[in-house]
């Protein structure tokens, strides 16, 4: 098992015991704008080395899955777990967008394999992070005057995340392989030094979120670990009708069975504040992100090779 996987384990034991091990909430800002640069500035590295115009259709694909998934998850969430409208809105949009977590995991996965994958990853992470936000809301609200579309944009577009990962792409994209040479220590040579402090972290926070599930009832364990199988799928088909590579299958696959647990919380509390935030974290931070890291990946990469090898046969 790769040591940062390891990492995550300690974290999630520890706040399962109740220990007093927490990374200081400072260190887990600085590693989190560290992680979001770092995969930002690597996107926009190889982003300069093809043309633009080729990516087009594989966004507007990626875009269209945003807008899918949850329009999938709602139904089964009102009618089979019975949860209100809101609830229901805000659980759905959490798995329509992204892990940047998750993503990290994946690239120190593939890269610790020698599995290549397409360079401009990063970019379609930060297009499947926003489709979801607004399906979610519409959901809620329906198209209402009353919602306020100008905070929310403010909120959706520059959030922390989207305005380090952007910034990071076009920092790389401008400055090139030679540009960012100098800064290359800190944010690529120490990427998965700082991905397993960001790990035990997340491992203590998971464990914070079990209680929720005992509250809740087995449903929200099953469709956490249910929906991030059928997106995985999806993401999959997905990609081989983009001709994506067994690495950017496997990415792409990843990307859509993840859920969010930073930026659709924060959008979320501004346009739908009646929607219970615990029941979001609960499935997204305590079921499905543990799931991806220790289960969802490798099996994500073996579907992609067994997917691969049917459709080139």
């Amino acid at each position: 098992m790769d040591p940062i996987i390891l990492f995550f384990v300690l974290g999630l034991g520890s706040g399962l015991l109740r220990s007093e091990l927490r990374l200081p909430s400072a260190v887990y800002d600085f590693l989190s704008i560290l992680l979001l640069l770092a995969i930002g500035l690597k996107g926009g590295i190889e982003l300069a080395k093809q043309p633009f115009a080729d990516l087009l259709p594989q966004m507007s694909a990626v875009l269209a899955l945003g807008f899918l998934l949850p329009l999938v998850a709602y139904p089964v969430l009102r009618r089979v777990g019975r949860f209100k409208r809101a609830d229901s809105a805000s659980i759905a949009a959490h798995y329509g967008s992204v892990s940047v977590g998750t993503y990290a995991v994946a690239v120190a996965y593939l890269v610790n394999r020698q599995i290549y994958f397409e360079e401009h990853m990063p970019l379609l992470l930060v297009l499947l992070e926003i489709p979801a936000i607004l399906v979610g809301i519409v959901l809620a609200r329906g198209l209402s005057r009353q919602t306020k579309w100008g905070v929310v944009a403010h909120e959706v577009f520059l959030g922390k995340g989207i305005v380090l990962l952007m910034g990071g792409l076009l920092i790389g994209w401008i400055a090139g392989p030679a540009g960012t040479e100098a800064i290359s220590p800190l944010f690529f040579d120490l990427f998965k030094g700082v991905l397993a402090l960001f790990l035990l972290e997340m491992g203590i926070l998971t464990a914070g979120q079990i209680g929720s599930l005992r509250r809740y009832g087995l449903f929200l364990l099953g469709f956490g670990m249910g929906m991030p199988v059928f997106s995985a799928v999806v993401g999959t088909a997905l990609a081989l009708l983009l001709g994506l590579s067994v690495g950017g299958t496997t990415m792409l696959a990843i990307l859509a069975a993840s859920a969010s647990y930073i930026a659709v919380p924060a959008a979320m509390r501004i346009s739908v504040p009646e929607a219970n935030p615990t029941l979001s974290l609960a499935a997204a931070l305590g079921v499905t992100f543990p799931f991806n890291v220790l289960l969802g990946i490798p099996l994500y990469h073996a579907m992609a090779v067994q997917a691969q090898a049917f459709w080139g046969g």
